[in-house]
């Protein structure tokens, strides 16, 4: 074991974001430009093998818990394979998807270990679904979740707030917290290349808050080390709900995550316009530990140094992995 990934701040690096795949079956209006996005070329994407390699080496440098992003990471041929490989890693492992696909890799995630998910839901509405993803998978995303939660699955649903698409769902979507065993997550819209984000379409933390309020009474709840989600309940319902507010009042100080995208390049902060490949000099037999451990070393302090996110070009988030 190599000593852990630090960067100048004393901040621990031990949880890897991978994107399996740059392709999705949804086009979500915040993850997704209305013309689609170009590709990286199939060369240019890291083989199983190639993929596999560099967890390992994140593991070996002290990475303890893996999610598995996309795009939808199940969109990819080899997913289950993954999976399944992944299982034999000392590591906690989870996954983010819209839960299109997951009824066909339940017993496969559950032979891994693999039942901590995120699932990417903006709206409790069949229309306003078909609005924001620009497709019709509803009733299929729905009759999963209701699969998955029987199949004693733990469930994190994320919700993208966006005014004057969802905001006025809120409470519904907290409501749905006092019969289910789930965890919904608002996020604020943030912005990326091509989602078209303004701000005011920006629904503050404070003001998700002032829209919960109007309808529930509620407590705090004690959120996790490293956690970026500030945690209530309703008293006397089953699940609980939690903010994640990454524009109006960021979690840096905390930050111990690295993301590592399809193409084989690492971001050390999600809204950083650097990225540092690791792909090209894995294929020429070099040890990218150093690389690695740079690219690290160079994090900023919060948003990647930058004072106004807007301003800042970046990836589309489907290319990136959330």
């Amino acid at each position: 074991m190599s000593e852990p990934l630090y960067d100048t701040f004393g901040r621990k690096h031990d949880y890897l974001r991978v994107s399996l795949t740059e392709r999705c079956n949804l086009r979500c209006r915040y993850c997704m430009p209305e013309e689609g996005i170009e590709l990286s070329p199939r060369h240019h994407i890291c083989s199983r093998a190639e993929l596999l390699h560099l967890i390992d080496r994140f593991i070996s440098l002290g990475v303890r818990k893996v999610r598995l992003t996309g795009g939808e990471p199940l969109v990819r041929k080899d997913a289950g394979e993954i999976i399944d490989e992944m299982a034999q890693r000392p590591v906690s492992l989870a996954m983010t998807t819209n839960a299109v696909l997951v009824d066909r890799y339940i017993n496969r995630m559950k032979n891994a270990g693999l039942t901590n998910l995120n699932i990417s839901l903006d709206s409790l509405d069949p229309d306003r679904f078909m609005m924001i993803t620009r497709r019709t998978h509803f009733e299929k995303v729905m009759a999963n979740i209701h699969l998955l939660l029987k199949e004693d699955f733990n469930l994190k649903i994320n919700c993208v707030v966006m005014r004057g698409m969802n905001e006025d769902e809120i409470p519904g979507f907290v409501e749905w917290t006092r019969h289910l065993p789930i965890s919904v997550r608002f996020i604020e819209f943030m912005p990326f290349d091509g989602n078209r984000w303004q701000t005011e379409k920006m629904v503050s933390y404070a003001e998700i808050m002032e829209h919960i309020r109007r309808d529930f009474t509620f407590e705090r709840l004690d959120d996790a080390p490293n956690d970026t989600t500030k945690h209530y309940r309703v008293p006397g319902y089953t699940g609980n709900f939690g903010v994640i507010s990454s524009m109006t009042e960021h979690f840096c100080g905390s930050c111990n995550r690295i993301r590592l995208m399809a193409n084989g390049a690492i971001k050390n902060c999600l809204f950083s316009d650097s990225e540092t490949d690791l792909l090209t000099p894995l294929r020429q037999g070099e040890d990218v530990e150093p690389i690695i451990r740079e690219s690290i070393r160079n994090k900023k302090a919060s948003h990647a140094g930058m004072e106004n996110l807007a301003d800042q070009p970046n990836r589309s988030m489907i290319t990136i992995g959330g």
